[in-house]
C-alpha cells in the first residue's frame, strides 16, 4: 500500500517540481492504473489522498526556513540572527528587504505550495472515483481538499499577488494546461476562487467535535468559516469578517496564553486550526522548524535564525504575559527546566517554535498554529470598527488584553481603537506568520519598517517577486511584480 500511495503524488504534470530544472514538467508517463486505484477504493484509501495534503505541511520547502524567511524575517518582528556570517542563503536578503526574483526563499515558498495544491487537485480527481468508501467520508474529504486548497492559495496571493488558479490535474498533450499553468490571474480572481472551494468546504465539513481524537488536526467548518473571515478581511469586507466570525462556534480562549505552544496545548479549546508536528517515529514533526530557529551557540541547541526583534520585544506593556511566551531571552530558564545561557549568539530566539522533546534535533513535535480563536474575536472587533461600530468592538480587544494580564485598553475613539487592534494583532499573533502581511493589509508597512531601520519600498514590497524560474518558463505569459 505504502508504494502504490507514494507513486499517487508523482503523476501528472506536477510542475513545481523542487526537484526539477524547470517549473513546467512535462514528462507525464505515471499514472494510477485501475488495478492500483483498486487498491484505494475503501475508506483508509480515500483518507490517504487528503492525509497527504496534510503531510505536505511537514517538508522543509513548505514550513521551515524559506517560508520563515518570507512571512517573520523579512516583518519587524524578526531579525535573520545566527551567526553574522551565515546568510542562511538568502535570510539576511529577507531581512533586509533587498530580496529579488532568484532568491532561494521566494522560489521555494511558490514551489511549495504549488505541490500542495497538485495533492488536492490529486484528492479532489480521485475520490470521487472511490466508490466503495463511505460516501459522507468522500463528501467531507473533498471538503478538507477544498479548504487546504483555499489555504494555499491565500497564502500565494498575500505574498505574490496574483498567481496561477490551476485547479484540475493538468493534462501535459493540452496547450489550454500548458497556459492554465503559466498564466496568472488578477489577485480579485485568485480571492474568487479561494471563496468558492470555502463555500463548498463549509457545506461539506462537520463541527470539530464530529472528529476522533485521532483525527483531531483535520480541518473543521470552523476552520473553513474562520478562513474566510480571514480572507474577507484582507478584501474589507468588513460585513461578511463579522458574519463568517459569528459562525465560528464552540471555542474559547485559553486560559493561559503560553500554554498553548506547548505539547499539552495541542489542539485546545483555541484551536482552530494547526499543523499537527505529530511527535512519533519516523514522521516526527515538521523538518528542521525548531532546529532552524532553536538558539545558537555555546549551550544551545539550534542554528538561530529568525529571532525576536528588539522592536518586538519592547512593543509589549509590562506585565503582558505574551512576551515570555513568545521570546526566549537569554539567560532565562524555560517552562521544562533548559537554561539558556549567557553564551548563546543572540539575545532572543522564538519560544513558539521552542519544543521541550527535542529529540534527534531536526524534527520535533512542535505544531504551527494557524488559525486560533483569539484572532477571530480581533478580526470581528476590527470589522466592527471599521463599520463605526466601536464601542462593540473594545469589549473584544479587552478579552486578549485581559487573558494577557493586562487592564483594559484606554481607546475609545475609532481611530485609536484601530490602533489598539493593530497593536494586538502583532503581540498576539507574533511569529504565526501574519505580520509581514498585516503591515501591508493595513497601510503601515512603510513606517513600521522605517522605524525599524529598513526601508520599504512603496509600489514594490506589498508582495515579493514571482520567481524568476517560473517568469522564464512562462515565456510572456506572466508579468513579473512591479519593480523587481
Amino acid at each position: 500500500m505504502k508504494k502504490v500511495y507514494l507513486s499517487v503524488f508523482v503523476l501528472s504534470a506536477l510542475f513545481f517540481n523542487g526537484c526539477s530544472d524547470d517549473f513546467l514538467e512535462v514528462d507525464q508517463t505515471e499514472t494510477i492504473s485501475t488495478a492500483d486505484l483498486a487498491l484505494f477504493n475503501n475508506d483508509e484509501g480515500a483518507k490517504s489522498f487528503v492525509t497527504s495534503i496534510y503531510s505536505k505541511f511537514l517538508d522543509w520547502n513548505m514550513s521551515s526556513f524559506s517560508w520563515n524567511g518570507m512571512s517573520s524575517i523579512a516583518s519587524d518582528d524578526a531579525d535573520k540572527g545566527s551567526s553574522p556570517g551565515d546568510t542562511g542563503t538568502d535570510k539576511d536578503l529577507m531581512d533586509a528587504l533587498t530580496y529579488n526574483a532568484s532568491s532561494l526563499s521566494v522560489q521555494e515558498v511558490f514551489e511549495a505550495y504549488y505541490q500542495g495544491i497538485n495533492r488536492c487537485n490529486q484528492a479532489l480527481y480521485y475520490i470521487p472515483q472511490l466508490n466503495n468508501a463511505d460516501e459522507n467520508l468522500r463528501a467531507r474529504l473533498i471538503g478538507e481538499a477544498k479548504f487546504l486548497r483555499a489555504f494555499m492559495y491565500f497564502t500565494l496571493v498575500k505574498s505574490y499577488g496574483g498567481v496561477p488558479i490551476v485547479d484540475h490535474i493538468p493534462n501535459p498533450s493540452s496547450e489550454a494546461d500548458r497556459v492554465m499553468q503559466l498564466t496568472r490571474k488578477t489577485k480579485a480572481e485568485v480571492y474568487a476562487f479561494i471563496e468558492q472551494d470555502l463555500n463548498d468546504a463549509i457545506a461539506a465539513l462537520p463541527d470539530r467535535g464530529s472528529y476522533a481524537p485521532s483525527e483531531r488536526s483535520r480541518a473543521s467548518v470552523g476552520a473553513a468559516r474562520a478562513l474566510l473571515a480571514k480572507v474577507s478581511l484582507y478584501q474589507e469586507k468588513w460585513q461578511e469578517v463579522i458574519n463568517n466570525c459569528d459562525a465560528v462556534t464552540g471555542y474559547s480562549l485559553a486560559t493561559d496564553y503560553a500554554s498553548q505552544y506547548r505539547v499539552s496545548g495541542e489542539f485546545d479549546s483555541e484551536s482552530i486550526f494547526e499543523i499537527s508536528g505529530i511527535g512519533s517515529s519516523p514522521a516526527k514533526g515538521i523538518q528542521g522548524y525548531s532546529a532552524s530557529q532553536g538558539a545558537r551557540g555555546a549551550g544551545g541547541w539550534g542554528w538561530g535564525f529568525n529571532t525576536p526583534s528588539e522592536s518586538l520585544a519592547n512593543a509589549y506593556e509590562p506585565g503582558d504575559t505574551r512576551r515570555e511566551a513568545t521570546i526566549i531571552f537569554a539567560g532565562a530558564t524555560l517552562y521544562d527546566g533548559r537554561y539558556v545561557p549567557l553564551t548563546v549568539e543572540n539575545p532572543r530566539y522564538n519560544m513558539k517554535a521552542y519544543s521541550s522533546a527535542f529529540t534527534d534535533g531536526w524534527e520535533t513535535d512542535v505544531n504551527i498554529k494557524y488559525l486560533r480563536y483569539a484572532e477571530v474575536l480581533l478580526m470581528k472587533a476590527e470589522a466592527l470598527n471599521e463599520l463605526g461600530q466601536t464601542s462593540n468592538a473594545i469589549p473584544l480587544v479587552n478579552q486578549i488584553r485581559n487573558r494577557a494580564g493586562l487592564g483594559n485598553t484606554t481607546a475609545t475613539s475609532q481611530a485609536d481603537v484601530r490602533l489598539a487592534i493593530w497593536k494586538e494583532r502583532r503581540l498576539e499573533l507574533a511569529f504565526e506568520h501574519d505580520r509581514f502581511f498585516d503591515l501591508v493589509r493595513t497601510g503601515q508597512a512603510e513606517a513600521a519598517f522605517a522605524a525599524d531601520g529598513k526601508t520599504f519600498v512603496v509600489g514594490r514590497h506589498e508582495v515579493f517577486p514571482l520567481p524568476q524560474k517560473f517568469i522564464n518558463e512562462a515565456d510572456g505569459l506572466s508579468a513579473q511584480n512591479p519593480n523587481y
